[in-house]
Order: C-alpha cells, then sequence, then structure tokens
C-alpha cells in the first residue's frame, strides 16, 4: 500500500522506532503471511488481557456496542486480497488508536508498548505482501481480463469503510468520555473483542 496515515511519516515515538528496526531484518515471506497475522494478532490479545487485571465494575454503566462489521463477525470475504486489505485497515486504526497520548489508565507500558510494534511490524508486512500483489497483477494485466474485478474492490472498499466507521466510534467514544480510566477500559475490551474475531479472520488465508 502507498499510502501511510500520518503518524507513521511522523512517527518519533519508541515503538515506532523499534518496529522500524525489527522489521528491517525481518525476511519477508508472503506465503507465510497467515502465520504472521495469527501470531501477533494471538500476542496483541494476550498483552491485552494482562495489560489490566480485571474489567472494573464501576465502568459497567457506561459500556457501549460499537457495532464491530458484520463480514469480521461471520469471518467471511470473497478473496485473500480482501482480507490482507481488512487486516492492514484493522491494523492502521488500531495503531492510531493506541499511540494516543491521552491515556489515562493503569496498563502496563511495556504491554502497550509491545502492542504498538507488533501492530506496527504488522502493517510493514501487510504493505510488502499487498504490493507484490499489485505488481503481479499490473504484469500479467490479470485487471483487464477479470470482469469481476471491478465489483470485487467495491466489496473491499465498502468492508474498510465499516471498519473506518467502526474505529471511528471507538474514537468518538474516547473523546466524549474525555479519555477516562474507564473509557480505555471499556475499549481495551472491545477491540481485544476485534482482535478476537481477526485471529479466526486470518485462518482463511490459509485455507484459500
Amino acid at each position: 500500500m502507498s499510502t501511510k496515515p500520518d503518524v507513521f511519516r511522523m512517527c518519533v515515538w519508541p515503538a515506532c522506532l523499534v518496529g522500524l528496526l525489527i522489521t528491517g531484518i525481518l525476511s519477508l515471506d508472503c506465503n507465510l503471511l497467515h502465520f504472521h497475522l495469527r501470531k501477533v494478532t494471538w500476542q496483541n490479545l494476550r498483552l491485552l488481557s494482562n495489560t489490566s487485571s480485571s474489567f472494573p465494575v464501576e465502568c459497567l454503566q457506561e459500556t457501549t456496542a460499537f457495532e464491530l462489521p458484520q463480514e469480521i463477525l461471520s469471518h467471511t470475504q470473497p478473496v485473500k486480497r480482501y482480507i490482507k486489505e481488512a487486516f492492514y485497515e484493522m491494523s492502521i486504526q488500531a495503531f492510531n488508536i493506541f499511540s494516543q497520548h491521552t491515556f489515562k489508565t493503569t496498563w502496563e507500558k511495556d504491554y502497550l508498548k509491545q502492542i504498538q510494534i507488533g501492530l506496527y511490524q504488522q502493517l510493514q508486512y501487510l504493505e510488502q505482501c499487498l504490493e507484490e500483489e499489485e505488481k503481479e497483477k499490473e504484469d500479467s494485466k490479470e485487471m483487464e481480463q477479470n470482469g469481476m474485478n471491478w465489483s470485487g474492490a467495491m466489496v473491499s472498499q465498502l468492508s474498510n469503510l465499516e471498519l473506518r466507521r467502526y474505529f471511528n466510534r471507538i474514537d468518538n467514544f474516547l473523546k466524549e468520555k474525555k479519555y477516562s480510566y474507564c473509557a480505555w477500559e471499556i475499549i481495551r475490551v472491545e477491540i481485544r473483542r476485534c482482535f478476537y474475531y481477526f485471529q479466526k479472520f486470518a485462518v482463511l488465508l490459509r485455507k484459500k
């Protein structure tokens, strides 16, 4: 993918810098992408569970429904590439959420940093594989020969739009609650739920 969020271009966070160093030395094999996505997503699930001991009872009355897109809940997508694009969109949005300077939590900072590194590393991996696929398509002119590509592209765009709306609802919730302790605890549980479904989603890359 050629377009990156501003947070990456202007990144000065230690987590980002460490992530850059890590990804720079990795040998990225796109045939192993599904393994990497499952591994990182599982690590992030574990880290989010460990950042806080338990959900605070006093925060229960503030919980809300963020409406994770149905395509993610049912973990079905038509083509491998659209699964990768959904992962890419989710990784960008989650990275931006966890890179805000507005934390009012008792979370372990080392866990948070590891989540940031994992998401950034995942983005680099996905970006390389999506760019490789794009080059292959250009070389073989598959886009011109396959009449289904246009409608497939629309499915992908709509799916990513729904993901952006989902994370926008999360971001708006944090702003409305003024990034309170309870707001972050609720978001921790919600994004852990999101990662759980994406963990299942990654299996489809191996099966297809």
